[in-house]
């Protein structure tokens, strides 16, 4: 029987990227409203109730009225799975990011809701989380994490303002140290303090790399870059999308080799005498940033073959 899921937002970027990828899959119906019934709420009640999962690509509060009324609906409403940064520190909600801890596939595959990573913060907590259980960077430490993203990340406007020449070449943003993100990576990084994030935007469509600087001779036990390798090495071992990779000579990365993917790549670059180092994750930030990972939480959520 096929799983019948339902995209509210369809149109964006993230929600055209998921129907496109859910194409792939067999034992999968999208059902879809006509344009004219989208701002109808009982038009939107109607297919809820047809439906077995309910996937969120809305802005905010947006995401917070459908998922209201999901739960008003009881059990005769849908599983949701929320692309929006509405839900992901909720109380409720399961933390779609597979490889967080071991569980984490389980307990995803179990719930009811699950909130989709940002895109940033899949890269830093990728990065983050298994130093900090093993004790290598301490929750309080006072970690920077700088990241480059391609302009499809930043909605329509962006995207129109990067493809007509209008936007500028490159860009920070976010200066004034508020980005959404940062609960989340707070959160499932298992940080107490909070982070500095400094994010920018390049004119490029995809692609994304999130970079965090370390004084080695600041954590406990001063490490080596390759105590930090091998403790990634370890926990991402057998991962199906997220590798670790040695470093390539030359000191430079590209931020769109892995667009068209669900896949990340975790990197450690050091020099050891200098007692330095810079951990990055490279992903697409439509790919395992967005479309990507709300593909592997379906799979998970309904044990779907990808």
């Amino acid at each position: 029987m096929s799983v019948k899921i339902f995209i509210d937002g369809e149109s964006g970027t993230t929600g055209l990227g998921i129907r496109e990828r859910l194409a792939r899959l067999t034992d999968v119906a999208v059902l879809s409203l006509e344009a004219t019934d989208r701002k109808s709420a009982q038009a939107k009640r109607d297919v809820l109730a047809r439906v077995d999962l309910a996937v969120l690509c809305l802005p905010d509060e947006a995401a917070r009225q459908t998922a209201a009324l999901i739960e008003d609906m009881g059990d005769r409403g849908p599983r949701l799975l929320d692309a929006s940064s509405a839900h992901r520190v909720e109380s409720g909600w399961v933390y779609g990011f597979p490889e967080l801890q071991k569980d984490q596939p389980a307990l995803i595959a179990k719930a009811r809701k699950v909130c989709n990573p940002g895109c940033y913060a899949t890269g830093a907590i990728a990065l983050l989380r298994p130093l900090v259980e093993a004790g290598l960077i301490p929750p309080d430490f006072p970690l920077v994490i700088h990241a480059v993203s391609g302009y499809s990340g930043g909605g329509r406007s962006m995207i129109a303002a990067y493809e007509s020449g209008a936007a500028p070449p490159f860009e920070s943003y976010a200066l004034e140290l508020d980005h959404k993100h940062i609960p989340e990576i707070e959160r499932y990084a298992m940080l107490k303090r909070r982070p500095l994030f400094a994010p920018s935007v390049g004119n490029f469509r995809q692609g994304m790399l999130v970079n965090v600087p370390l004084h080695l001779d600041e954590l406990p036990g001063a490490p080596d870059p390759a105590d930090l390798e091998s403790v990634l090495r370890t926990w991402y071992g057998d991962s199906r999308y997220v590798g670790v990779i040695a470093p390539e000579g030359g000191g430079r990365l590209e931020p769109e080799a892995l667009n068209g993917t669900n896949g990340m790549e975790l990197r450690v670059y050091g020099q050891a005498a200098r007692r330095q180092a810079i951990l990055t994750a490279r992903l697409d930030n439509l790919g395992k940033g967005a479309s990507g990972a709300a593909i592997q939480n379906i799979e998970l959520m309904f044990a779907l073959a990808g």
